[in-house]
């Protein structure tokens, strides 16, 4: 099986914090416009919709915009370039974007004080312990 090798392009290093800035804008807007696509790919209509999938998208951004040196923003948005291609070539399984990008970082939200509910004193000490 030949599989065809399909490198991310290396941009150009930015002069400017305003030319990384512009950099980063436009990949934002092609990053939004990739949502459709990628929601067909994996099938995510029945778990989120594309404006939650935007501002996922914006929260990556957001998490690293107290970044000021041009070549450290050129540096994440090739990572962001890769992540996105290999998503969109679906190098990625469904429980990958689910997991990184619908889900998040904190987790699957769950109801703690249900596991509590008729425990004996016993587990609820065990619970509040230092063994998770």
């Amino acid at each position: 099986m030949a599989f065809t090798l399909r490198s991310v392009k290396v941009p150009p290093n930015s002069v400017s914090l305003e030319e990384a800035r512009s950099r980063t804008f436009e990949f934002f807007r092609s990053a939004c416009r990739s949502i459709p696509t990628i929601m067909d790919i994996y099938n995510l209509h029945d778990i989120v919709n594309p404006s939650q999938l935007r501002s996922a998208i914006a929260s990556q951004f957001r998490k690293n915009a107290h970044i000021t040196n041009p070549k450290v923003i050129d540096m994440l948005l090739f990572k962001g370039m890769e992540e996105l291609n290999n998503i969109t070539e679906h190098a990625k399984q469904r429980h990958h974007i689910i997991g990184q990008y619908v889900v998040g970082n904190q987790g699957l939200v769950q109801d703690s004080g249900s596991k509590d509910q008729g425990s004996s004193e016993f587990l609820k000490n065990f619970y509040s312990g230092n063994y998770f």
